[in-house]
Order: structure tokens, then C-alpha cells, then sequence
């Protein structure tokens, strides 16, 4: 995986490859987006979800005030 940095000159060609121009004031911007973008998706990735169960087969549950389980959501 390539941990170097997008420049916005890579971003600019990157984005008109894509199909979508962007105006010079844009690059930076959009090198810096996607750079944190890379970075929180990195961060996921060392993530140990060991034997944690895929979202459908999650249920929020919690307590009401008399005690009893109530469901809050459902995925």
C-alpha cells in the first residue's frame, strides 16, 4: 500500500482521469480530503474485530426506566 501523501498536482490529474476537473484553487483541497480520508481509513484498518458479529445481525438494546429491555435499533 502507498503511505505517501497525495500532492494536489496527483489530485488534480487523478481527478480529471476520473472525468472531473477541478478548478486550480480546488487541489489542495481536495489532496488534503482525500490524504485524511486515507489516513482514517488506515486507522480502521488496524482495527481487531475479532469475533465482533457483521452489522445485520446487531441489535441495539438497552434498559427503560422500569427495568425492562427495550430494543433502540435494529440494523
Amino acid at each position: 500500500m502507498n503511505t505517501a501523501e497525495l500532492t494536489p498536482q496527483e489530485a488534480a490529474r487523478g481527478a480529471l482521469r476520473a472525468g472531473l476537473p477541478l478548478e486550480d484553487d480546488r487541489h489542495e483541497a481536495v489532496a488534503a480530503t482525500a490524504n485524511h480520508i486515507h489516513s482514517v481509513i488506515a486507522t480502521l484498518r488496524e482495527l481487531d474485530f475479532g469475533d465482533t458479529p457483521p452489522a445485520m445481525a446487531y441489535t441495539a438494546r438497552t434498559a427503560d426506566a422500569a427495568g425492562q429491555e427495550a430494543v433502540d435499533a435494529a440494523v
